[in-house]
C-alpha cells in the first residue's frame, strides 16, 4: 500500500512541474515565439531540447539567454532580452524546455 501511494504520488508531482512551466513560458510570454512541437518565430522547445542534449554546459548558457537575449544560433531572428524574467524562474523554464521529447 505504501508503494502504491507513493507511485501515485511521484505521477503526480512529475506531471505538474510540466504543467507549470509551460504555464510559466505562457505568462512570461514565450509562447508567443516557441511552441512545444513547431517553430513559430523561433525554434520548437522539442527542437532546443535535441539540440542541446548531452550538453551539461547548455542549461546555464541558456538561462543568460532566455534573460539577455541572442542571436545566431537558430537563424537571423534575434531573440529579445526578457529582463522581467527572474534567474529562478528562467532556469525552471530552461529545465522544462530541455526536457521536452
Amino acid at each position: 500500500m505504501k508503494l502504491a501511494l507513493f507511485a501515485l504520488f511521484a505521477v503526480t508531482m512529475l506531471g505538474t512541474p510540466v504543467r507549470a512551466d509551460q504555464a510559466l513560458a505562457t505568462s512570461k510570454n514565450c509562447m508567443a515565439c516557441h511552441a512545444v512541437d513547431r517553430k513559430i518565430v523561433g525554434p520548437s522547445y522539442k527542437d532546443i531540447a535535441k539540440k542541446y542534449a548531452g550538453d551539461k554546459a547548455a542549461a546555464d548558457r541558456l538561462v543568460e539567454k532566455v534573460i539577455k537575449g541572442g542571436s545566431g544560433v537558430w537563424g537571423p531572428v534575434r531573440m529579445p532580452a526578457n529582463p522581467q524574467v527572474s534567474a529562478d524562474d528562467s532556469r525552471k523554464l530552461v529545465a522544462w524546455v530541455l526536457a521536452q521529447k
